[in-house]
């Protein structure tokens, strides 16, 4: 059975968050969700982001969300990928150095990496984007630049794939964001 690490915080994106971890549950992965600083059984605070015509998303809130495992009881050698949600929480979650330091290790170990909206805001704070083609939210997009990385235009529903690594801009693209990341983990799904 596979098991994935999947990084969520307060204010996360609340479809980035519910609709992965349940599509990788569904496929019969473990996946352990954690968030610095909280253990098992404590809830973090979500927030819907939509796309209503504004120059920007606009925001209300979420759900709670139980996290699953706890932060502290992290052993990186025993996953098989990483997930990472977006919304407003990787902006606080990159200067977590333990954060970093699991970000590293499934790029130096070549593990399968998945990445939505500013959850590639992560992944620059990490500095493991240099030379690596890659999308994000689209106001992300000069920071994937300026820490080296080659940013994709594309469709807001659509997956960007380069290597190990799976990124998309935002929740509407969880159709192909999840059926490109099963495809890098190694997993079919036969109908």
């Amino acid at each position: 059975m596979k098991k994935v690490l999947f990084l969520t915080g307060d204010f996360t994106e609340d479809y980035e968050t519910m609709v992965p971890f349940q599509m990788l549950e569904m496929v019969g992965y473990t996946v352990h969700t954690v968030c610095p600083d909280k253990k098992k059984g404590d809830t973090i605070k979500t927030a819907i982001h939509d796309f209503e015509g504004d120059q920007t998303y606009s925001e209300k809130p979420g759900h709670n969300f139980t996290l699953n495992y706890s932060f502290s009881d992290i052993k990186v050698n025993d996953y098989d990928g990483l997930v990472i949600a977006g919304g407003r929480a990787p902006e606080y979650l990159r200067l977590n150095e333990k954060v970093i330091e699991i970000t590293k290790h499934f790029f130096s170990t070549n593990k399968p990496v998945a990445a939505i909206c500013h959850g590639i805001q992560i992944l620059t704070a990490a500095d493991v984007v240099k030379g690596r083609k890659l999308t994000a939210y689209p106001a992300v997009g000069p920071e994937v630049t300026l820490a080296g990385g080659i940013f994709q235009s594309i469709p807001v529903d659509g997956a960007y794939v380069d290597g190990n690594l799976v990124t998309s801009p935002a929740w509407p693209a969880h159709p192909s964001f999840i059926r490109e990341f099963l495809k890098v983990m190694g997993t079919k799904i036969a109908i």
